[in-house]
């Protein structure tokens, strides 16, 4: 690379060191889709309160897959994982170079990639200080008072309802629903509140519509922590997903597991594999408490980069 076009090269769009909000993810998609005109933003719905769960497409290619991020408010890191990863293709794409060593003229001409970078923006709000006043932070609050030993807002993963979105989803919803009300989850409240019924929260109706307006050959949901990778649902055992799994292992050193019982109904993984039978896999990324620090960032999307990529490449073998 010569050292005027170095000179020229514009500043990296997607910032690694400051909390993500709604607001910062707008701002990111509009210089993204500026700067980049191939990539495509689009909305999947909207929240509770009214936000967008914006869409983003990159690729033309028939074999679709999706990546999703932020299902729950403070694994709110996820989203920059997504959104790095968008912007490190397309400036790769525009500039006609190789992707972590894979053509991105070949992925974009043989794969539609398709992210929600985040899947609950009301509730990442409320973690990071956004939403801190009004009807909706006082319910919150007061949601959160009948769960002291959880921190507010710090603790909060559930929409701004007090559902949790990864539990929505009609793949053993009664189980979950058994398991978590057996925890003493049995009302809106800042976690592992199951809803009234499946596909009753708007942010997992919009993830579940987008999923089936689509033909997804394999899905990656991005949650925080453990370094650890859940491929299984029940005794599913989709063609390919054993193999993908170790694949993803080996290249970013996280255990692969089968899920534990006890978090192992209605998530949208779950309900993926079992409708489709075709891999579907969490992710949990970092280690720690959530929210996991930014200063975490670095290397949790080292770790990820080859998965996020191997996603595209490794339905190709």
């Amino acid at each position: 690379m010569s050292i005027l076009y170095q000179a020229q090269m514009p500043e990296p769009i997607v910032p690694e060191n400051v909390p993500y909000t709604f607001s910062l993810l707008s701002q990111i998609l509009g210089e993204l889709g500026a700067r980049y005109p191939f990539i495509e933003i689009g909305e999947a719905g909207s929240s509770v309160m009214g936000r967008p769960i914006y869409t983003i497409r990159l690729g033309v290619g028939e074999t679709e897959v999706f990546y999703n991020a932020s299902f729950h408010a403070n694994e709110w890191i996820t989203t920059p994982v997504l959104l790095k990863f968008a912007e490190e293709y397309g400036k790769a794409y525009a500039a006609g170079e190789k992707l972590y060593g894979v053509e991105s003229s070949w992925l974009y001409q043989n794969f539609s990639l398709y992210m929600v970078p985040m899947v609950n923006p009301d509730g990442v709000d409320l973690v990071n200080g956004e939403i801190d006043a009004g009807v909706y932070y006082e319910r919150a609050k007061r949601i959160s008072e009948n769960y002291p030993s959880i921190p507010f807002p710090s603790g909060w993963k559930a929409n701004i309802d007090g559902i949790d979105l990864n539990l929505q989803y009609p793949a053993g919803w009664e189980n979950a629903r058994e398991i978590k009300y057996a925890q003493g989850f049995t009302s809106p409240a800042p976690r592992d509140f199951v809803g009234e019924a499946p596909l009753s929260a708007p942010e997992s109706i919009a993830v579940y519509q987008f999923t089936i307006q689509h033909d997804f050959k394999l899905i990656l949901a991005y949650h925080t922590q453990g370094e650890v990778i859940y491929w299984k649902y029940l005794n599913y055992n989709p063609k390919d997903a054993a193999r993908i799994a170790q694949y993803f292992g080996e290249v970013s050193g996280y255990e692969v597991s089968e899920t534990p019982i006890a978090s192992g109904f209605a998530g949208y993984k779950d309900w993926f594999i079992q409708t489709y039978d075709r891999p579907g896999y969490t992710i949990e990324v970092g280690l720690g408490e959530n929210p996991l620090p930014i200063s975490q960032f670095p290397k949790i999307y080292e770790d990820n980069k080859y998965i996020l990529l191997g996603g595209m490449t490794q339905l190709a073998i």
